[in-house]
């Protein structure tokens, strides 16, 4: 079923992943009769829009969470709201603790009541399906159980559970000196959970030895074969994988699969920049913006190193490829430009007009802006991700942002937005912003000992962090 070369988002994009992409949620942005905020009288300042991008992107998982599990919902329909209101995603969970510490760390969330909110997810994942310690992609916020992704695939999902448990982490290091008895509680709870992964369960795929397997079901065991390797969005699972005090993964399973002995560099470049790395299923070119977020909300790629690449080089000159494919502009779509730019998997625009799903990357460029890749970018391009900010909260207020911040995608070309949100699109923002701004989850995270010690097993260093 999966090509090995594309990530797992990429070959769905068009398949499972979202069962309501038919529906159409489209609207003109000139008709401003529809559910949109009041444009602002006012031209923001450049702190402002930062507080405020910050600000509405936790509004998804603390305003939107599913009600029972106060995890974060996979995506949250302005124009349906109560559409799939329960199906909760493990990995934009993930990304919602990482959000909700920056909330607390910058005092717009009460930081008790935010504790015990995260006291009740930890709570309910305590009690979800696991798979060999792995949650599955989906899951139903009311009772736990898995809802399958796919036909076959209702089992653990390594790579979102991954990013659940680089979010479980800095929860840990962020309470784990408290003299509070319930933030120290929630931090055991988080470590406990963390330490519940059975990463080397997911070595065992016979057609894949010494290399970690995306699924595994009850079921349908290995039948997805997605083996995992760089680069794309999963080089956090190796991490964890490695750090893991319990369950483990050797030197030699990151050194067969992520890094492929050594095949995922290339000398190849685009516009003059050096790719560094063999994007997987864009030769010669960069793939999907998140390859360069999720795996590093808590990963700090600055000065990282392992014995093949500078992870440092590899997630900035993504960024740069990505504004300068945009400027450039090679489609002549309308829109694109200095101020309008980056590209990721997000919703999209089908050619009837309804809204799909699709992962916008170079070579598959249809026309869709995705905010969260550009705003995301801030570590990487901060003067080029700023100026994108302006556009949308300074001069296209009530055109593309919401509820929770900016919409998941927009067309100027096809004049075109959608009233909807992800919450691995919005997961990222905050976190994102919050690194530029002073470095937070890549502290939090880099200095967790079990984390360190993961990344020295693997070969890396890091001359920000001191190993």
């Amino acid at each position: 079923m999966f090509k090995k070369v594309f990530s797992k988002i990429t070959i769905l994009a068009s398949a499972v992943l979202f069962y309501s992409c038919s529906s159409s949620s489209d609207w003109d942005v000139n008709n401003s009769s529809v559910g949109t905020p009041q444009n602002p009288a006012t031209v923001y300042t450049d702190a402002q829009i930062i507080e405020m991008a910050q600000k509405d992107a936790l509004k998804y998982f603390w305003d939107f969470a599913q009600t029972n599990s106060k995890l974060a919902r996979e995506r949250y329909h302005t124009d349906n709201p109560g559409q799939d209101a329960n199906v909760v995603t493990t990995g934009g969970s993930g990304f919602g603790l990482m959000t909700i510490l920056t909330g607390i760390k910058n005092g717009y969330i009460p930081q008790q009541e935010a504790v015990t909110r995260l006291t009740t997810a930890l709570d309910f994942l305590k009690t979800a399906n696991r798979f060999h310690g792995a949650w599955p992609h989906w899951i139903n916020g009311t009772n736990g159980s898995v809802i399958p992704f796919g036909q076959i695939d209702n089992g653990g999902d390594l790579v979102e559970t991954a990013f659940l448990a680089q979010g479980l982490i800095c929860v840990r290091e962020y309470f784990k000196n408290s003299t509070n008895a319930s933030e120290l509680a929630l931090s055991q709870k988080a470590d406990e959970l963390w330490k519940g992964i059975e990463w080397n369960w997911y070595t065992k795929n016979p057609a894949a030895p010494n290399t970690l397997t995306w699924h595994w079901s009850p079921n349908y065991e290995w039948q997805l074969n997605h083996q995992l390797q760089g680069y794309d969005e999963t080089l956090i699972t190796y991490v964890l994988a490695a750090a893991s005090p319990t369950f483990p993964i050797e030197k030699v399973v990151y050194q067969n699969g992520w890094a492929r002995n050594g095949a995922i560099k290339t000398s190849g470049s685009q516009f003059g920049i050096p790719l560094v790395v063999n994007h997987n299923g864009a030769t010669g070119t960069v793939g999907p913006m998140f390859w360069a977020h999720y795996s590093f909300l808590g990963l700090d790629p600055r000065g990282l190193t392992d014995e093949y690449v500078n992870y440092g080089d590899v997630t900035a000159n993504h960024a740069k490829i990505m504004y300068e494919y945009c400027v450039r502009n090679p489609k002549s779509w309308q829109g694109y430009n200095s101020k309008s730019w980056g590209l990721t998997a997000s919703y999209s625009r089908n050619q009837d007009g309804t809204t799909g799903y699709s992962a916008h990357q170079p070579n598959n460029d249809l026309g869709i802006i995705s905010p969260t890749a550009a705003i995301s970018d801030m570590p990487y391009t901060p003067t080029e991700s700023m100026n994108f900010l302006r556009f949308l909260y300074n001069e296209n207020y009530s055109k593309y942002i919401g509820v929770a911040g900016p919409y998941d995608a927009y067309s100027i070309q096809y004049n075109w937005v959608t009233l909807r949100y992800l919450a691995i699109d919005q997961g990222t923002i905050a976190p994102m912003i919050e690194n530029h701004k002073n470095q937070f989850l890549w502290n939090l995270f880099m200095n967790a000992p079990d984390v360190r010690q993961g990344l020295l097993k693997l070969g890396f260093h890091s001359s920000i962090h001191g190993f």
